[in-house]
């Protein structure tokens, strides 16, 4: 093998295997440790910077970080960094004064951003401190898009959302709230020198199946029903409601339903407990609230009688899978289900709309009605119109929204100062060692066994009586302090030089997880099975340094590395050291041009 080139940007971003993971690549351990320290207003602008809604997202992440967090391959459980930034936000001292203020003089660029969700309103936080003049627009009068509208209030409070999204419009962006688009042509015609569209996947996915039609009064498409809900247009629901899908949306609407007097709410769903595609939080959350999961029932009619809805038959289903593995569901050869109900509610996927989008402007569109847009820069086939979160590739979540809103405001500030959109440039990487004294480090390293700390709830009877409660209550600041110490600082890296190394296998017999191996070079298939512990997760590298005396290797499996430090605190020579590898990802500005 190569000796490892650690001066390579993405190499200890991918140790880090929690930023590596997370769309925004937050510096999660930099946070965590900012927490623990009890600086709190710190730590939530770190957060801001990168992924724009600390608060919102400490309640909603889909939490991409969690699995790949390097705690759950020592333990069963993760680092809680979701709810972790959630603290950030929570305990935050007044950070105003801590955020750009708007120009004194603009560049005379103008940004139409259509939607004021996630996606939008990230590239507007980037552009507008640089001078230009963005303007979103957005049908609802508040700003937030669909983590307003969709995303119940006991899960994400309007409160949060107005602080963050103000936090953004506070920035000089002029927000049109009640102004719908309606034609993408018109908008281009007011001569804006980018448009950017980030207006979600708005459109709800319905079952066409016998009865739809003659019980359509008490069948209700998932997410519009939701915002109906968030907007207080709906504030009532049958005792007895089934909800079909068994997504996120699934989990909010029945959740939902038993705020608004469903007392018997069932989520039925096509596939297996397992393979739905809701977080296992969510899934969990509904479990708590006396929510039954029927798996393996596909919807085979509507049951009506005299125009109102009487209940659902299911075909009962099983999963075969073929030699590769792939999934198909057939008829178990068992007897229809019948669940009688007074309502039900649809979430079983949502959809692209683009009614208002000409197709005779230069924006081509694939066979799915989906805009042909470019991976890196996320422009349209029309030069100055740029795609961001679900209405550039499809639905996804809101960290997804906002990596895609940094890479489109970086698109766009290249492109109106004459350069290459498709020039993306390295991110900058700071290496500060951490050494204060022989065997002293300026981070806690010591390796905490606790488990998981749960994040306590409301009581399910006042949780229940209303809608608007919000039901986590998040970490205290004790329970936060031990939870962080959970934290691995896997952005604290091992750095080994080779030259210092006199072999003398201290580092190797002081690590507690066998991670290093001093070794004759060979092939990495071979290697990897003659370390100490054979290395067998190919995702991760193993990190080769030559230039020893006898001309072996030094290989660490950075797989199992804890970063605790013990190698450098037993080197004699000062060969191992602990460098923290912070790494920020290019946004727009000067440093992106």
């Amino acid at each position: 093998m190569r000796a490892t080139d650690i001066a390579a940007p993405d190499y200890f971003h991918k140790v880090v295997d929690c930023q590596w993971a997370c769309p925004a690549h937050t510096p999660v351990p930099e946070y965590i440790r900012l927490i623990a320290a009890g600086r709190y207003s710190d730590a939530y602008m770190i957060n801001w910077r990168s992924n724009v809604f600390p608060g919102i997202l400490g309640r909603t992440c889909d939490r991409p970080c969690e699995p790949a967090c390097r705690r759950g391959r020592v333990e069963d459980e993760p680092v809680a960094i979701c709810r972790l930034k959630r603290v950030a936000a929570d305990f935050k001292d007044d950070i105003k004064a801590r955020l750009p203020q708007p120009p004194a003089a603009r560049n005379g660029k103008r940004i139409a951003l259509v939607g004021a969700g996630p996606a939008s309103l990230t590239v507007a936080r980037d552009l507008a401190p640089l001078g230009y003049d963005c303007t979103v627009f957005d049908g609802d009068t508040r700003a937030g898009g669909m983590m307003r509208s969709q995303i119940p209030k006991f899960r994400l409070p309007d409160s949060v959302i107005d602080e963050e999204t103000g936090f953004v419009l506070g920035l000089g962006v002029e927000f049109r709230g009640g102004t719908r688009i309606d034609s993408l042509s018109a908008l281009l015609a007011q001569g804006y020198d980018a448009v950017v569209v980030g207006s979600g996947a708005p459109r709800g996915r319905d079952l066409d199946i016998p009865g739809r039609k003659e019980a359509a009064a008490n069948i209700h498409i998932g997410i519009d029903w939701l915002s109906s809900v968030s907007f207080d247009h709906i504030h009532s629901i049958g005792r007895r409601v089934i909800v079909l899908g068994g997504g996120n949306t699934a989990m909010d609407c029945c959740r939902s339903a038993r705020r608004l007097g469903g007392v018997d709410v069932k989520v039925v769903v096509r596939s297996g407990f397992d393979e739905m595609k809701a977080s296992p939080w969510e899934k969990e959350d509904a479990a708590r609230e006396g929510i039954p999961i029927h798996n393996f029932l596909v919807p085979k009619e509507f049951r009506h009688a005299d125009g109102k809805l009487t209940g659902v038959v299911f075909e009962k289903v099983k999963a075969e899978y073929d030699a590769r593995g792939r999934r198909r569901l057939v008829p178990a050869g068992e007897p229809d289900v019948l669940f009688e109900c007074d309502d039900v509610l649809v979430a079983v996927g949502q959809e692209n709309a683009f009614p208002w989008i000409e197709r005779d402007i230069g924006i081509a569109f694939d066979d799915h009605g989906m805009p042909v847009v470019d991976p890196v820069t996320f422009r349209a086939t029309h030069q100055k119109v740029f795609f961001a979160g679900d209405a550039a590739f499809g639905p996804k979540n809101i960290i997804w929204a906002v990596a895609h809103g940094h890479e489109v405001a970086v698109s766009i500030d290249k492109m109106l100062h004459g350069e290459d959109p498709a020039h993306r440039p390295a991110p900058a990487v700071t290496v500060i060692n951490q050494k204060m004294g022989i065997h002293e480090w300026s981070y806690n390293n010591e390796v905490m066994p606790d488990e998981r700390y749960a994040v306590p709830h409301r009581d399910n009877a006042s949780a229940l009586a209303n809608i608007k409660v919000e039901v986590e209550l998040g970490y205290d600041v004790k329970l936060a302090l031990s939870e962080a110490g959970r934290c691995l600082n896997c952005d604290v890296q091992t750095v080994f030089s080779a030259p210092l190394c006199i072999e003398c296998d201290a580092c190797v017999d002081v690590c507690p997880m066998d991670s290093i191996t001093f070794t004759d070079n060979g092939e990495e298939d071979d290697l990897r099975h003659r370390l100490r512990a054979p290395a067998l997760n190919s995702s991760q590298d193993i990190y080769v340094a030559d230039g020893l005396k006898t001309g072996r290797i030094m290989a660490k499996d950075e797989d199992v590395c804890l970063h605790c430090g013990l190698c450098a605190e037993r080197c004699p020579t000062g060969a191992w050291d602990m460098n923290k590898y912070l790494i920020d990802v290019t946004h727009a500005g000067p440093a992106c041009r």
